[in-house]
């Protein structure tokens, strides 16, 4: 099939479909005599792919990395790797979003909870102390984490120059 068919059929412009090729996404099309290029069918599966990958996050280079030069020879043990690690990234995007939200929500709220005879200027004043005040609340839990590390990696280190911990 020529481009312009293949286009059609996996709805990406003829230009997005060339850009895959010359990046390396796509093995290079075979030419006829006039010079055209002609896709095998299981090029539409390779577009799809790509176009998915895309779609749920993996970068250009990745999907490089991953995808075969035809659908034969699949590496299941990589792909496979490749797909949980993008779920436990995509897992913790959810929760750094739900914390951003509730970030937002919090901020929002407080905004909204303006006294009425405060005027804009005074109230983003009262905001803003108040989410300093949060901040620097939590820097001395977070300080006081990394100390608690840092004194049990300290203490291990002793205990194996001691010989304690063999």
């Amino acid at each position: 099939m020529n481009i312009g068919e293949l286009s059609k059929r996996t709805g990406l412009s003829t230009s997005r479909i060339r850009f895959y090729e010359q990046s390396g996404l796509l093995p290079a099309a075979q030419r006829g005599l006039n010079g055209y290029r002609s896709y095998p069918r299981e090029m539409v599966q390779m577009l799809e792919l790509v176009v998915m990958a895309q779609k749920v996050g993996f970068s250009l280079e990745d999907i490089r990395a991953l995808l075969p030069r035809g659908l034969q020879g699949w590496d299941h043990d990589g792909v496979v790797a490749t797909l949980r690690q993008k779920l436990a990234d995509i897992k913790a995007m959810e929760k750094q979003l739900q914390t951003s939200k509730r970030q937002v929500q919090a901020l929002l709220a407080d905004i909204e909870a303006r006294p009425d005879d405060m005027d804009c200027q005074d109230n983003a004043r009262r905001v803003l102390t108040h989410v300093l005040a949060q901040q620097s609340a939590s820097l001395p839990s977070a300080f006081a984490a990394q100390e608690k590390m840092g004194r049990l990696m300290r203490a291990g280190r002793k205990q194996r120059a001691n010989g304690a911990g063999s």
